[in-house]
């Protein structure tokens, strides 16, 4: 059967099992592959990026080398998104790498606007840290609660800030050859221009999606996103395996 892949990169602290239940949503004909990245998962064994540039590089190969003949999408989730972007790029650098059908951006700000007020979590002690973590609402307070779950995870989690905190953010905008979608939390703490200026990052089409809920609406909001990712995918499998 002709098949569609789905890279899947998760949200600050997560592994590739944020994904396992779009399973039960997703269109038959699109393959989920969730995204491993080092020192979580099945690479927990594995040093951390020190910067995005690493981990760039890395996922690069990943995808590269799981493409095969399939065309394919890339979704990411806050963190996951920064990832896309700039994996994104890479692979439009990249020679005989063929490009994505389709990136979904969800949970992040346009990549070119610089927010200074933005606080530095990963530069925070230990207890401002957790607390700051608490807030946002994505990560379960009994990861904190437990010496044996806070040492493996609280490395893993500043390191992942260090990497989106320190990226630096270049303000002229380098369009992708791709169409797009970008998804948002009504209640996330992001600016109008960071929504609406997503635009500017595609030479081909942009797409909005607002759900209830804050930065996390991704964990309430399941069937609904899996329900466009088909939608969007199935007008790209027709054009592509019925052109």
């Amino acid at each position: 059967m002709n098949v569609f892949k789905l890279f899947c990169f998760p949200y600050a602290g997560g592994a590739s099992t944020v994904f396992k239940e779009w399973r039960k949503y997703l269109d038959p004909r699109i393959e989920l592959v969730p995204v491993e990245i080092a020192g979580r998962g099945q690479r927990i064994h594995e040093s951390l990026y020190k910067d995005m540039a690493g981990a760039v590089e890395d996922l690069f190969l990943i995808i590269r080398n799981n493409i095969g003949n399939s065309p394919y999408a890339l979704f990411g989730h806050s963190m996951g998104g920064k990832i896309c972007y700039n994996l994104a790029q890479k692979i439009s650098a990249a020679e005989n790498m063929p490009l994505p059908q389709h990136i979904f951006f969800s949970g992040c700000g346009a990549p070119h606007i610089d927010r200074k007020d933005k606080k530095k979590f990963h530069q925070m002690n230990d207890a401002d840290f957790i607390r700051e973590v608490l807030s946002l609402g994505g990560t379960p307070p009994e990861f904190f609660e437990h010496p044996e779950l806070l040492d493996l995870f609280l490395p893993v989690l500043r390191s992942d800030f260090r990497m989106i905190e320190t990226l630096v953010v270049n303000p002229c905008v380098s369009p992708l050859n791709t169409d797009i979608s970008v998804l948002f939390g009504r209640e996330e703490d992001l600016t109008t221009e960071q929504k609406a200026e997503w635009k500017l990052h595609t030479l081909k089409t942009c797409r909005e999606y607002f759900f209830d809920g804050g930065h996390f609406f991704i964990h309430q909001e399941t069937a609904a996103i899996v329900s466009i990712i088909n939608t969007t995918l199935a007008k790209k499998f027709t054009a592509v395996y019925h052109s």
